[in-house]
């Protein structure tokens, strides 16, 4: 099991985004497009101080009955949206591996 990430990479619209990978190199948490580096990179500090108060991630259910969360910021903003669960235990373990990893993850800047 290798060590968790954030991945900073620029998409094909200009826009930079973040995705944190868990040690097993899923993708975790993925951000929405910000227009600058250095907002992607606050995105990411964002995830690092809000990750630790489980009250900041709304757990959710899509239209098809798939279970996923987001991660607010205090201001009520998203910072970031999981990956699609097929159950509520998934969607909690995926939870909980932002909690535990995101404090420690390093950064990869991909741009």
């Amino acid at each position: 099991m290798g060590q968790p990430k954030f991945e900073i990479f620029k998409g094909q619209n200009d826009h930079f985004y973040f995705h944190l990978k868990a040690g097993n190199g899923e993708i975790v948490l993925a951000s929405q497009g910000y227009t600058t580096k250095a907002n992607c990179q606050k995105g990411v500090h964002s995830v690092e101080a809000n990750s630790t108060d489980e009250s900041h991630f709304e757990k959710k259910k899509s239209k098809d009955g798939r279970e996923y969360f987001v991660l607010m910021a205090t201001n009520g903003q998203v910072i970031g949206n999981s990956q699609m669960y097929t159950t509520t235990s998934a969607r909690d373990h995926g939870i909980h591996s932002v909690h535990d990893t995101a404090c420690r993850a390093e950064v990869h800047d991909m741009t």
